[in-house]
């Protein structure tokens, strides 16, 4: 469509080029700016132009346009506002979805923007009405009503301040100038009446300075009650209440079959078909899809500005109609379908025209530019690309069992890490929270798994979730799929082909399908992939040359033979993974490195010759922007999911179910008072919900699933909300935890320290916190991670030719916290802590003298056995230290690590075979005397580090080393 500027309207310039919302009232037939303290403030006598941008996670702004008609607004304002919202729509280079919203009636989304309520007032502006400004000295009783079928759907009005008013059905507040009341009527729901206390807060905040008493009435509570009492008192006494009298609002309109017409000057003609489908739609022409309750105006590309101007008219003559006065129309331009309007076709087939909508949107870029207006918003932004981050506390502790049949076996440490494609795992992992343990309960389902093992997996997960008493988070992984939050747990992850299970073994040979279990000694090609050393996994894939991919690295191995193959777009980091993952699948025969293009005839050979393969990273699923959906249930049982739009925690209420779709995982949020029959069906329901692909974005049935109990929410799941961990460890329903906020004046505080979360789901750190970083890494970002082909492993190799017994990467260690499991020390601890750094400090000044004890020198004498109470004394005080160093090296973070308050003397003194061995020192801790520097270099990992692997892990790197 060609934009003309003279169409644009000069109130708009400069609209939607930032996330926010702008207002425009219409003022003698001109859109005038309302300013943002007056937002969600309506007259009802005026008309109203409401725009919504959004910053999405891709880097582009969405907008939505609504218009809203107060009751008393004139046909000239309304007519007005509908022609200024298409103006407005074009300026922002015809890709807004325009919704028409009706006083009393609006739509759920434009209520999202004004939560908890918006407040029509009485008057306008050139409709000839005076507006009514409360008068704040002297306050006026009034009796609002709030009514709404669903939960997220509420709105209020005012009605006469009479006993006739209320009813046993709907919610009402009545405002005094002392005291607001909420009278719930008996067939009310909890949540509706959660919600109107929402609106009493707003009320208390805004005409009350927020120091107005707050009291709940129950319908049926008489005068014996002091509050109840209170409240018919003020009605003249008790009296029975009428039935509730239909009114217009109360109407349903019954639903009608969807039918096509098609605009043809300023006409609705229907469009006769067999069935709804894409194809009918003409990128030259309008549409109106009548469903009923609303109307979709479907504006084609290449229509022009006077075409949609006449589709808009036969809407509003379409809503003319006496059977459906309060549905509303929304208009829709080719190529920004909203999910609703595709959900209602038979067949939708998204057409690839995206490049002509964006040159038609730098066409109007341009001649918006040449007016001198800034076009910042309007112009595609680059799609943000950002390493995904855990959100998990990577220090825990991981079991890992294999589904065999109907049991499971658990797995020794040096195999919990390797998962075989025909079998089926279950992983639990414990990580400390905020005041207690916190458990990850998941399952593994291989590609090649069958179903039999599948179906046991998540009996046996489900029965571990039941004897920690429904506080862990639950997962169900497919492979391929898993999240970062899995990689990152086992750090190093290893898949092969084949399996072990013996339902596989069986499989195989009932279907007498060639066993693929990985054998050392054959010929195997690995991908290496992660984003780094607390992140790496090797995926086994056909050992043919098409499997490799120049944008990866690849291990190739036969019986006596390794080939490190370097793709020529892999980056330094997948070179170093695939040293370190070498170190686990293939760690005793020498390595013979390839880039692409320096291959070999051997390596060729491997594979079984040359071929082509592809260069392209193969693609994951990308987050969007996250959605809440509520899943209600009604007395059949039938659930009825419905979208909670610009959600917010308080949504989340605890006598339902929500689903949190980010399209890479689909989080499924159990409120406490859910009812215990419910609650077992969380697992169906969250596969469910990906089976019905509500956002049509194509969703895997293998997308990871996440079931959530309310109380135990991890990071990962809270970022995407400004989250109070207080509001979440509340007792009660809904309306109870919302009643004692309201009446508080505050959050309710717990006493236990709230969690560590990301600060939103928008914005993240480029370092993660410290709790958050991996079991390999050490505490500072600055340090480097050196790891797996240092001096250590390279000695251990020469010495050890034993490969069961060579397995440096993992397990990953169990970490002893230095602290209990509160969220922060106690005083004493802190006081130690202090104490430790200041002695740290001043002995900066004596660099010579030794902190730990002198525990031994290397003379015959001490070389006498001690008496055993002595030799415990004396490895007490070696634990002591190395907590000491530890807690030492953690406070004074940033700092240089050769500052450590010991001797330091170089590796060549320290070994066991030096020719010039140092004296005085504690020859069972010669590591101890490195400097970091040169510690890392030798042992490729911090100290810290080291001391946080099993014992004997250290002792066989300073064997190694000639350090022990």
């Amino acid at each position: 469509m060609a934009v003309s500027m003279k169409n644009v309207d000069s109130a708009f310039q400069g609209a939607g080029q930032k996330a926010g919302l702008e207002i425009w009232r219409i003022e003698n037939f001109c859109p005038v700016p309302v300013p943002s303290s007056s937002h969600g403030k309506f007259f009802t006598g005026d008309s109203y132009i409401i725009l919504k941008t959004t910053a999405l996670k891709s880097g582009a702004l969405r907008h939505d346009i609504h218009y809203w008609l107060g009751k008393d607004t004139s046909q000239d304002e309304a007519g007005t506002a509908a022609i200024k919202t298409v103006e407005l729509d074009a300026a922002l280079g015809s890709r807004a979805v325009q919704y028409r919203e009706i006083q009393g009636h609006e739509t759920e989304k434009f209520l999202s923007y004004f939560k908890p309520c918006i407040i029509p007032q009485q008057g306008g502006v050139s409709s000839g009405f005076k507006h009514t400004e409360i008068n704040e000295q002297e306050h006026t009783t009034r009796l609002f009503v709030c009514r709404g079928k669903h939960v997220v759907h509420f709105f209020y009005h005012q009605v006469p301040f009479a006993r006739s008013s209320l009813n046993h059905d709907d919610i009402f507040i009545l405002d005094t100038k002392s005291k607001i009341f909420q009278f719930n009527g008996s067939n009310s729901s909890i949540q509706e009446r959660a919600k109107a206390l929402e609106v009493v807060q707003h009320l208390k905040d805004t005409y009350h300075e927020g120091k107005s008493e707050v009291a709940a009435v129950e319908d049926g509570k008489l005068m014996a009650d002091a509050e109840a009492g209170e409240f018919w008192g003020l009605f003249g006494g008790f009296a029975p209440l009428p039935r509730k009298a239909a009114s217009e609002e109360d109407k349903k309109v019954e639903p009608s079959s969807t039918k096509l017409l098609c605009v043809v000057k300023g006409q609705a003609l229907p469009v006769e078909a067999d069935s709804l489908t894409r194809d009918l739609l003409d990128t030259n022409k309008c549409y109106l899809l009548d469903c009923g309750i609303e109307v979709y105006i479907w504006m084609g590309r290449n229509t022009s500005l006077e075409e949609r101007k006449n589709a808009t008219s036969a809407a509003e003559e379409l809503l003319r109609e006496p059977a459906r006065p309060h549905a509303h129309f929304i208009r829709i331009i080719e190529g920004f379908e909203t999910v609703s309007f595709r959900s209602k076709f038979d067949k939708w087939t998204q057409k690839t025209e995206v490049a002509v909508s964006e040159d038609g949107r730098g066409k109007v870029a341009a001649l918006l530019r040449r007016q001198g207006l800034n076009v910042k918003g309007l112009t595609k932004a680059a799609p943000a690309r950002e390493e995904p981050q855990p959100y998990i506390d990577c220090t825990g502790n991981l079991q890992v069992w294999r589904v065999n049949v109907k049991e499971k076996t658990l797995l020794p440490p040096s195999e919990q890490s390797k998962f075989y494609s025909g079998d089926c795992y279950i992983f639990q992992y414990t990580y400390p929270g905020e005041d207690k343990e916190e458990y990850l309960i998941g399952t593994w389902f291989g590609k090649k798994s069958i179903e039999e093992d599948r179906t046991a997996a998540i009996s046996l997960a489900g029965k571990t979730v039941e004897s920690l008493k429904s506080q862990a988070v639950q997962a169900r992984l497919y492979e391929g799929k898993e999240p970062i939050q899995f990689f990152s747990i086992f750090q190093s992850f290893l898949a092969y082909k084949g399996g072990l299970s013996s339902g596989y073994k069986n499989f195989v040979a009932e279907n007498t399908i060639a066993d693929e279990t990985y054998s050392k000694d054959g010929v195997a090609l690995f991908r290496v992939q992660g984003s780094g050393p607390e992140n790496m996994q090797a995926i086994q894939v056909e050992p043919v040359a098409s499997s490799l991919n120049s944008s990866y690295c690849y291990i190739l191995h036969s019986a006596d033979s390794v080939f490190t193959w370097f793709g020529s777009l892999a980056t330094s980091v997948d070179q170093e993974l695939a040293e370190r993952l070498l170190d686990l699948i293939k760690p005793n025969i020498q390595t013979k490195p390839l880039k692409e293009g320096t291959e070999t005839e051997q390596f060729w050979s491997l594979l079984g010759g040359k071929s082509e393969y592809p260069s392209q990273k193969i693609g994951k699923e990308q987050e969007s922007d996250p959605h809440l959906f509520s899943c209600t249930f009604s007395k059949g049982r039938k659930s009825v999911v419905t979208e909670v739009f610009n959600f917010t925690q308080d949504d989340l209420m605890t006598e339902d179910i929500f689903v949190l779709d980010c399209r890479s995982n689909i989080f499924v949020w159990v409120g406490q008072q859910v009812d215990s029959k419910t609650r077992l069906q969380a697992l169906n329901i969250g596969e469910k919900f990906i089976e019905q692909d509500f956002l049509m974005q194509n969703l895997s049935r293998e997308t990871p699933l996440f079931i959530i109990m309310e109380g135990s929410e991890p990071p990962f799941f809270t970022r995407f909300f400004n989250w109070d961990s207080a509001k979440s460890a509340m007792h009660g329903n809904s309306f109870q935890r919302k009643l004692a906020i309201v009446r508080g004046g505050v959050t309710p505080t717990s006493d236990k320290p709230k969690r560590r979360v990301a600060q939103s789901h928008s914005g993240r750190s480029a370092v993660p916190e410290k709790s958050q970083r991996s079991r390999s890494m050490s505490f500072s970002p600055e340090r480097a991670r050196v790891r797996g082909r240092s001096p250590a492993f390279n000695a251990l190799a020469a010495n050890f030719e034993n490969p069961n017994a060579r397995n440096l990467s993992t397990p990953p260690p169990v970490v002893r916290k230095l602290y209990p499991k509160s969220g922060s020390p106690d005083s004493a601890t802190v006081a130690a802590k202090s104490a430790a750094i200041a002695t740290l400090s001043s002995s900066f000044e004596r660099p010579k003298e030794v902190m730990i004890p002198k525990v031994s020198k290397v003379s015959p004498e001490n070389m006498k056995p001690k008496p055993e109470a002595d030799t415990k004394e004396s490895m007490i005080a070696m634990s002591n230290r190395i907590e000491t160093l530890t807690i030492q090296e953690d406070a004074k973070e940033g700092e240089a690590e050769d500052e450590e308050g010991l001797s330091i003397f170089p590796y060549d003194r320290l070994k066991t075979a030096s020719m010039d061995p140092v004296t005085d020192i504690d020859v069972t801790k010669r590591e101890t005397y490195l400097s970091s520097v040169e510690f890392k270099e030798k042992f490729g990992m911090t100290k810290e580090a080291f001391y946080k692997l099993p014992k004997w892990k250290q002792n066989r790197l300073k064997i190694a080393l000639q350090l022990f």
